[in-house]
């Protein structure tokens, strides 16, 4: 039986870990602030420490005695990065440092496998866009999942510690708060139409995601724990499927069984068209499973906010 420390482990993608990891006998310590997660989203028996990952007092605690740090905790909000510029790097970028410079006076060499994610890409015109396309970030955000790929670089060339980085695509599944401001597409739109709401459609609705289930994440994120790289290897995790905003919108409607009720509102200004990933590399490297069918994740997400009522 291993020990793992999970930032942000009470929140969306980290409770889903937490679950994995207990299920198949590890022992978990989660290092959370909630400022965003929720307890009750942990499974019974993780060791929990409520603090901040840019603290190093917080960081030595959490990382005393384990055998690998997934480091998921980041202020995943665009417009956060544009209001609360120095807040969110603090915790995106600092807190990774935090992290990796208390592995390295600690001396124990302990892996981390990090959440990186595609907005590093910025407004990519290579589709689908794979590993070694250009990196040019449009938030501070996908600067800062950037800055986070560069550290673990150095983490790993200059202090020893393997890294492994994953740049999430579209997110989705159970435990996804459709009132967060930090929520996708499919758990606000899953939400509103399931009680007959109306949905705002920014643009034609014909801008396309690739939309990727908290299993496939979950099952990627095992998987880099393994690997103990010197090469600091990062992957995209996605599915290599496009799916429109518009499309999605009537394919919930269908599952739920309601009249798709939505208006058209104007273009948002800087959002990207077009977001694809290949999987290839992630496939090949990690040998990933065949990645969750959207009708069947949607069907999950129907499932659990039903469950939630």
């Amino acid at each position: 039986m291993a020990r793992y420390l999970v930032t942000g482990g009470a929140g969306f993608i980290g409770s889903h870990l937490c679950d994995a990891l207990v299920g198949r006998g590890d022992s978990v310590r989660v290092l959370d602030d909630l400022s965003t997660g929720h307890r009750h989203n942990l499974p019974a028996g993780v060791d929990f420490i409520e603090g901040d990952i840019a603290d190093p007092v917080a960081a030595q605690a959490a990382m005393e005695g384990v055998d690998g740090c997934f480091h998921l905790a980041a202020i995943a909000s665009v417009e956060r990065g544009v209001t609360d510029w120095t807040g969110t790097h603090r915790v995106n970028l600092t807190g990774t440092v935090t992290l990796l410079d208390t592995i390295r006076r600690q001396g124990s060499k302990v892996p981390m496998v990090y959440a990186s994610s595609a907005a590093v890409y910025g407004d990519c015109q290579t589709i689908p866009v794979h590993e070694d396309c250009e990196r040019r970030p449009l938030s501070a955000y996908g600067a800062d999942k950037l800055g986070c790929e560069l550290h673990a670089r150095v983490a790993s060339h200059v202090h020893g510690i393997p890294t492994v980085g994953f740049r999430f695509f579209n997110v989705y599944g159970p435990r996804q708060d459709p009132k967060s401001p930090y929520s996708g597409v499919i758990s606000i739109f899953s939400e509103r139409i399931s009680r007959g709401a109306a949905i705002a459609i920014y643009g034609d609705g014909q801008q396309t995601r690739d939309f990727v289930h908290v299993s496939d994440v979950v099952a990627a994120l095992l998987a880099g724990m393994t690997l103990r790289p010197d090469d600091a290897p990062v992957f995209n995790v996605c599915t290599g499927r496009a799916t429109s905003v518009l499309d999605l919108a009537h394919l919930i409607a269908s599952l739920v069984g309601n009249r798709l009720d939505h208006a058209f509102q104007p273009p948002r200004a800087g959002e990207i068209r077009h977001s694809l990933g290949d999987p290839t590399r992630l496939r090949a490297r990690l040998h990933a499973d065949e990645p969750v069918a959207l009708r069947a994740g949607l069907g999950g997400v129907l499932r659990w906010m039903a469950s939630q009522r």
